[in-house]
């Protein structure tokens, strides 16, 4: 019988107490004792109570880690609202992304054992592994590759990946034989759960155990993670929390790719994790992997990607500041699906770290600002170290306006492509404008080649912040690397990777023809296309759906085509999702566009 329903009654009491939480923030002490975490606990405690009723979170847990102690653990809302079980830190959740640390952890132990070579040819130890690749004189996908996102294997493979009656992940590799890399290996960070599939596939495949079951027993079980499976087994199950999205209790699909995302956790056992880092890759009396190794999975690994630019990944571990100064890196990785949203985050440097786990599909935001709040508090209370406050931050003194030649302005017009999706630049009477986001922004000219961003709501009132950014501390700049015109922004000294021109040119006569509204032919129930339409788009091929899966919001999309053939056609841009390829195949002597396992056929012209 489990826990919750013995002491049904005090958890729903317990559920009902700490969700109305309190309307100020507790008055922080004139001074702390080093070590003392109190503050930390109560701050958090009501910024996670207030964050909960913002973003309408049924349930969430957190685990704050220092060194080989959890310094504080506990549960928040509701596992089951239905039946009023409150959650608590043994609550497990499905963790999503975190799972990826796991696999990139395995495959490390094996090649400590000399079974693999991370720098050698994925298809050297899984040899059914093959994919065409149309790029000349490039390297091979390695496992360190695909541990850093650089392997150039596109995203997912999207049909089957959320569907009950799957096949196992292991055939994967015979799924995506006849289809294309994205990119070379090692050209740009480019996400893929289909590679970390792989990857787990390899594991697999070397040891010659199932996944599951090769995690349980050399990496699990050995960390006394005893509540963390990647199959949901009845013990677990019985402690796994409900998903919500708007209100309403879902029934969350399965997840074929085992690797890139399957694990079942708590906080508990994740923070064991945490510990086993902190120590040198020793817990509970077992080295899990070595004292070097673990410092090579938190090295920054893509210091050489010139598109990359200011972002940084070791093996697995992302290794971004998210604005936490002066206190060495932050490794993290965080975790989605319906409806459970994710973060495990570390300072190695102070042996800091915090998991927050959380039940509703609206959780993501929270769960990254919680764990990144929790870490800043954590930080102070063992070390003295404070952040400075936003309004402290010096600002980049405003840039002298310049006027560019009409001539000059004119080489940025034209349609890009971009990490906020499509946006077209254009000059009139001198001044230079973007559309993005359904906004109309002012590129104004600066005396270092960059260009300041502006934005007047309806045009007439100045708007300083977009999507949480400060736009004095914004600019852009245009510039060709690795023979690509792309938009670089740069942001407190930052410099992020934004997008690429888009190259124009007659749409060949074959793609001409297929233009109009397209269906789904296999479609599967967790995630729906819909209203698909291939167009011409001033010269430009464009693939248009909505899109919906189950528990999130339906989202638009809009990708630029570049046809290579008459049967092909590659998505342009740079990094996740790109450079990936849609085919037209026959079948039933008709024409159908397939990508990522889906079939669409054409249902009438427009």
């Amino acid at each position: 019988m489990r826990f919750t329903k013995i002491f049904g009654g005090a958890a729903t009491i317990v559920g009902l107490l700490i969700l109305p939480g309190c309307s100020t923030a507790p008055i922080k002490p004139e001074s702390m004792p080093r070590g003392d975490y109190e503050y930390t606990k109560q701050y958090l405690s009501w910024k996670i109570q207030k964050e909960m009723k913002k973003y309408d979170v049924k349930g969430l847990s957190i685990a704050l880690v220092d060194d080989q102690k959890i310094i504080w653990a506990e549960g928040f809302g509701f596992a089951d609202v239905e039946n009023k079980i409150a959650t608590m830190p043994k609550t497990v959740y499905r963790v999503g992304s975190i799972s990826k640390l796991f696999t990139v952890t395995a495959a490390m132990q094996l090649a400590e054992q000399g079974q693999i070579d991370i720098d050698q040819p994925l298809k050297t130890y899984l040899p059914q592994f093959s994919m065409k690749n149309r790029f000349s004189d490039t390297g091979v996908i390695t496992p360190r590759s695909i541990m850093t996102h650089h392997s150039g294997i596109p995203a997912n493979r999207t049909k089957g990946m959320w569907a009950h009656d799957s096949p196992p992940f292991t055939q994967l590799v015979r799924e995506i034989r006849e289809e294309h890399v994205a990119y070379p290996p090692n050209l740009i960070f480019s996400y893929s759960n289909l590679a970390m599939t792989l990857l787990g596939h390899m594991v697999e495949e070397v040891s010659g155990r199932d996944f599951a079951s090769y995690m349980d027993d050399n990496l699990l079980r050995p960390m006394g993670m005893k509540q963390s499976s990647f199959v949901l087994r009845p013990e677990i199950e019985e402690l796994l929390a409900k998903s919500y999205s708007d209100d309403k209790l879902i029934a969350p699909p399965s997840l074929r790719d085992l690797p890139a995302g399957a694990l079942y956790a708590n906080v508990l056992d994740l923070s064991r994790f945490v510990q086993m880092v902190f120590a040198d890759g020793r817990s509970t009396e077992r080295q899990i992997l070595k004292p070097e190794t673990l410092h090579e999975m938190i090295r920054p690994q893509n210091t050489d990607v010139v598109l990359d630019m200011d972002f940084r990944i070791g093996l697995g571990w992302f290794l971004v500041d998210y604005g936490i100064q002066n206190a060495g890196p932050v490794a993290s990785h965080g975790g989605g699906l319906p409806c459970f949203l994710s973060q495990l985050a570390t300072l190695p440097k102070h042996k800091l770290g915090v998991v927050v786990l959380t039940n509703s599909c609206t959780g993501g935001h929270m769960a990254h600002d919680v764990a990144m709040t929790a870490l800043k508090q954590a930080l102070e209370a063992k070390t003295g170290m404070t952040q400075p406050e936003p309004k402290q931050v010096p600002r980049t003194p405003k840039p002298q306006v310049v006027n560019l030649p009409v001539e000059s302005l004119k080489t940025y017009e034209g349609r890009y492509t971009t990490n906020i999706g499509p946006a077209s630049i254009s000059s009139r009477n001198g001044a230079l404008s973007a559309e993005a986001m359904g906004k109309t922004f002012r590129l104004v000219p600066q005396p270092d080649g960059q260009f300041g961003v502006k934005y007047k709501l309806f045009g007439l009132i100045p708007i300083k912040s977009i999507l949480g950014t400060n736009l004095d501390d914004v600019s852009l700049s245009f510039t060709p690397i690795a023979g690509r015109e792309v938009v670089v922004l740069h942001n407190k000294n930052k410099n992020h990777l934004l997008g690429e021109k888009v190259k124009t040119g007659p749409i060949p006569k074959a793609w001409i023809k297929r233009i109009g509204a397209y269906q789904v032919n296999n479609p599967d129930d967790a995630v729906q296309f819909k209203e698909i339409t291939l167009k011409d788009e001033e010269g430009v091929l464009t693939l248009n759906y909505r899109s919906k899966m189950i528990g999130f919001q339906a989202h638009e999309v809009s990708l630029e085509l570049t046809p290579i053939s008459d049967t092909e056609a590659v998505i342009m841009g740079l990094g996740t999702g790109k450079g990936e390829s849609i085919y037209v195949i026959q079948a039933d002597g008709k024409e159908r566009l397939l990508h990522s396992g889906f079939e669409a056929r054409r249902i009438s012209k427009e």
